[in-house]
């Protein structure tokens, strides 16, 4: 049975020599943290910056298609089917529908902005749902996708540098309280937004 040392060392050399790819495929998965925390390995020295804001891009815009084609293929019949278990009645659908008729550019650029305030996925599956413009969508999710990129990375370049400054000695500690206040701030800011949208 192989050394526990021997794997540890193995996966890391995997990790690292495959690091652009492998946060591509992260950021089909979660995005937003993952931004923060490429941003963070940034600034130690772990990423060169052109082939990460690439990778990062890539991988984002792979989750966009991804969206917008079971939006596009699949929404319609499963809300058909089964919209009042999701809470989605046969009204709100056409109203959906005819929001991303009228304002679909708008609605796009500000869901990439904000990452969609909690609801990003379904944004970009009610843009693939409404049949906005494949070309069109791509165009404006790109653009939207440079500044969201830019800012995350930012964030996480910002703990990056404190990270360096403080004492050896804190920096575990550092690390763990950044972990759980970026992760507590996306949980309870998901939670905010959808106790109104139940209101509305």
């Amino acid at each position: 049975m192989p050394d526990p040392v021997t794997l540890l060392n193995s996966f890391l050399g995997f990790a690292t020599y495959y690091r652009y790819p492998l946060i591509a495929v992260g950021t089909i998965i979660e995005g937003p943290i993952l931004m923060i925390a490429s941003g963070f390995l940034y600034r130690t020295g772990f990423f060169a910056i052109v082939p990460l804001f690439i990778a990062i891009l890539i991988g984002d815009l792979i989750g966009d298609v991804i969206w917008y084609v079971a939006g596009r293929y699949f929404a319609h019949p499963i809300l058909s089917k089964k919209g009042k278990f999701f809470g989605i009645t046969p009204e709100r659908f056409e109203k959906i529908n005819e929001l991303f008729t009228k304002y679909h550019e708008k609605i796009l650029i500000f869901s990439k902005l904000t990452l969609g305030l909690g609801f990003a996925i379904g944004i970009l599956a009610a843009a693939g749902m409404a049949k906005v413009p494949f070309k069109k969508y791509m165009i404006i999710n790109i653009i939207g996708e440079f500044f969201l990129v830019a800012a995350m990375l930012s964030i996480g370049y910002f703990f990056g540098q404190i990270y360096l400054n403080i004492s050896d000695n804190l920096k575990i500690g550092f690390l763990i309280t950044v972990a759980v206040v970026v992760i507590l701030a996306f949980y309870f800011f998901s939670r905010y937004i959808s106790r109104k949208s139940k209101e509305l």
